[in-house]
Parts: C-alpha cells; sequence; structure tokens
C-alpha cells in the first residue's frame, strides 16, 4: 500500500498515525514511528467520518492534555 501521508500538524520525531485512502472503500491508519513495520488499521469511511467530525467537536480534547 503506497500514498501514505500525515498531518501538516504533526511535526518534529515524536511520530503521528498516517492515513492512506488508496484501496477503495477503505482508509487504512497506521503509526508513523513504526513506517512499513506498522500495522495498518483499516476504517470504512464513514467510520473516519465520525471520528473526524467528533474531532472536530472536541470530544477528544481531553486526550490532548
Amino acid at each position: 500500500m503506497s500514498g501514505w501521508w500525515k498531518s501538516s500538524y504533526s511535526s518534529g520525531a515524536g511520530g503521528c498515525v498516517e492515513v492512506n485512502d488508496s484501496v477503495p472503500g477503505f482508509v487504512g491508519v497506521r503509526d508513523s514511528k513504526l513506517g512499513t513495520e506498522s500495522p495498518v488499521l483499516l476504517f470504512e469511511p464513514h467510520e473516519i467520518r465520525a471520528f473526524v467530525l467528533g474531532a472536530k467537536a472536541g470530544e477528544f480534547d481531553h486526550l490532548c492534555t
């Protein structure tokens, strides 16, 4: 699976998650620190949409403290 990218908000050596939508009907998510050795979690687009909307609404803000 090629075509991985991560958020422009991600910086430094701490790593981040990377996403990939090159497989029709699925979005892959992996740990950028592990690169190609990272396990890949596959989600359907509606699942990613629910997560992104929740993040935008602040539902996960408590995880950033």
